[in-house]
């Protein structure tokens, strides 16, 4: 397999984990937390090897190089030439690594969180995969987050009713 088609398949199945959690989360429930914890724990996985092979393969390990390549990307798409994306992308690692440690560490601690911490985190990781998927994504990543992002929505609407 080469470096590319790891790099790509390492994050569709991440997002496929990542979407699959979150439904088993919301219509789960405390049934399915284990499952749902090991479904969202193997997502992360799979998207820090996905980032792992990105910096290797892509940007050779080089900070300066993936900046560069996210504003390419970001004039392409809006006209104007900045990096700040990546930081965002560390940010969405650095909460997705924290939130699953947490369920793995303190399991009761993580259940009784505050509300508007699990609203929020959950928002900013919707609105990252919405990002890489939607906007910034073509092919299977675009169709899957445009096939996703509606039912996902819809059933995080509905478990705050």
């Amino acid at each position: 397999m080469t470096h590319e088609a790891i790099t790509i398949w390492t994050v569709r199945i991440a997002l496929v984990l990542y979407v699959t959690a979150s439904f088993s989360w919301v219509l789960g429930g405390e049934r399915w937390e284990r499952t749902t914890r090991r479904l969202w724990s193997a997502g992360l996985l799979l998207y820090l090897a996905h980032v792992a092979a990105a910096f290797h393969s892509v940007h050779g390990w080089s900070h300066s190089r993936a900046a560069l390549e996210t504003a390419r990307q970001t004039e392409d798409l809006f006209g104007i030439a900045s990096g700040a994306g990546l930081f965002f992308n560390y940010l969405f690692t650095l909460v997705w690594t924290a939130d699953a440690l947490w369920w793995w560490m303190d399991e009761e601690g993580y259940r009784l969180r505050p509300g508007w911490l699990s609203v929020s985190m959950h928002a900013f990781l919707a609105f990252m995969f919405f990002n890489a998927t939607v906007v910034f994504a073509h092919g299977f990543a675009r169709w899957f987050g445009l096939a996703a992002t509606p039912p996902l929505l819809f059933l995080w609407l509905r478990s705050r009713g």
